[in-house]
């Protein structure tokens, strides 16, 4: 596990980085609340925060513990050890209040320490999983709808600064003749397989419902996405599935649009779909773009 260490003794500091470094623990010692913050910022990969209650340097203990739990947020694993050599009632809920998961005796006696670390990495693989759940679609590997959503605001963002943003929405076509004639297994294997080709040319890829997907290209203007849309059709036209009933082709339509000034994801997303509708109404197996006056690169591309 990578270990933060906070303490302004500088013997303490080596006393529990042995301690750690014996127990196959990989450690950054700070005698600075400040620098020991900056450093789990800048490395996703710390596990866990010890941080004696005294440490000074503008930043009392309990205020780290505080600022490293809004840090870790919901989606990152943090655990938060506070150490004391003062330890009662008082105390400890004010620790536990402060964001702090658990409380140990200053100097650590090692079998504790290691205890708490494997409690640690126990709750620490359990909320690693439980965010996994939550956060992808368990059919196809690809990002859920809410996760979906929140990358693309993340996304919006960030090109509200000068990038380029598109969107492209897809889904199957004749999607319910494959379930009736197939069957829902099978139906589940195209939409995986989809997935798949999918996740393999998009940077943000989600199932948004069913048959539905979702994908984001920053960096790329409304000709670059259709090129990719593009791409993807012909790739899923030439997809071969194996079924007890035969062999399976599938092929897919789709919408693309480009962020505009001022505009939500709601209404991107909403122009691409728009423009999917577009290419199921004009024949399906097609890329459709947003906006009338790039009809020339759909042309193109189609």
């Amino acid at each position: 596990m990578r270990i933060v260490l906070v303490d302004p003794s500088r013997t303490m500091r080596l006393f529990v980085t042995r301690l750690l470094e014996a127990g196959c623990h990989e450690v950054s010692p700070f005698a600075d609340g400040t620098e020991a913050l900056a450093c789990m910022r800048a490395d996703p990969e710390v596990a866990a925060l010890i941080t004696s209650g005294e440490i000074g340097s503008g930043m009392s203990g309990l205020e780290l513990c505080w600022e490293t739990r809004v840090l870790a947020g919901r989606d990152r694993p943090i655990y938060v050890i506070l150490m004391s050599s003062s330890i009662d009632k008082n105390r400890l809920g004010e620790a536990l209040d402060s964001g702090a998961d658990d409380f140990i005796s200053k100097p650590p006696v090692a079998d504790e320490l290691y205890a708490r670390l494997r409690a640690a990495e126990r709750l620490g693989a359990m909320q690693r999983e439980l965010v996994r759940l939550a956060s992808v679609d368990p059919l196809t590997g690809l990002c859920n709808r809410r996760v979906f959503f929140e990358r693309a605001e993340a996304a919006r963002e960030r090109c509200r600064e000068g990038g380029a943003l598109t969107a492209i929405t897809f889904d199957i076509d004749h999607f319910k003749r494959v379930n009736d004639l197939y069957g829902h297994d099978v139906g589940d294997l195209a939409i995986a397989s989809v997935a798949q080709l999918a996740a393999a040319v998009g940077e943000v890829v989600g199932r948004l419902g069913g048959e539905e997907f979702g994908m984001l290209t920053e960096g790329q203007h409304l000709s670059g996405g259709v090129k990719l849309a593009e791409r993807l059709r012909a790739a899923v036209a030439a997809l071969r599935l194996n079924t007890t009933n035969g062999p399976l082709t599938l092929t897919c339509s789709f919408g693309v649009s480009e962020h505009k000034p001022g505009e939500s994801v709601d209404d991107l997303l909403k122009r691409a779909d728009v423009a999917l509708y577009a290419a199921k109404t004009g024949g399906r197996n097609r890329v459709m773009a947003a906006d009338a006056y790039h009809a020339s690169d759909v042309a193109l591309a189609s």
